[in-house]
């Protein structure tokens, strides 16, 4: 496997690092613009040099996304990576905390995809979308709230 050419300063370019972290080029920009990365130094040429330790941390942003962390909240683990004072359980808390937004999704899309059951079962699939019990069901629950 050819290893992408770093420039002659250690640094890399955004292409270079997006290839080696797996992301695309609006993606480090996006991180930039969140604050997620640092804005790297420019060279006179304009182009953006990037050091080679942005390569880990962008790999974490991206499998701590695949996690389900919100950017938000990879903000946050990172700002524990480095603070001082921070301790693993500040880490674990955070993780706590996702577990349970997790489970609290799973209880909303367990209620919706029941309901959603429930509506199918009163459809024959036949007929006109006028008489739809599916689409009456529905028009007659938001007229309820």
């Amino acid at each position: 496997m050819l290893r992408p050419m770093m420039t002659s300063t250690g640094t890399l370019t955004i292409g270079q690092l997006a290839r080696r972290a797996g992301v695309g080029v609006e993606t480090l920009r996006f991180y930039e613009r969140e604050g997620l990365i640092a804005e790297p130094p420019r060279r006179r040429s304009g182009y953006r040099s990037y050091p080679e330790g942005a390569v880990r941390r962008v790999r974490f942003i991206r499998e701590a996304k695949a996690l389900g962390f919100s950017l938000r909240e990879i903000s946050e683990i990172l700002a524990l990576r480095v603070g001082p004072g921070a301790t693993c359980d500040d880490v674990r808390s955070l993780k706590e905390r996702k577990i349970a937004d997790i489970d609290r999704r799973i209880e909303e899309l367990t209620r919706m995809r029941d309901a959603l059951t429930r509506l199918g079962g009163l459809c024959r699939g036949r007929g006109p979308t006028d008489d739809c019990p599916i689409l009456d069901a529905l028009e007659a629950r938001g007229g309820s709230r």
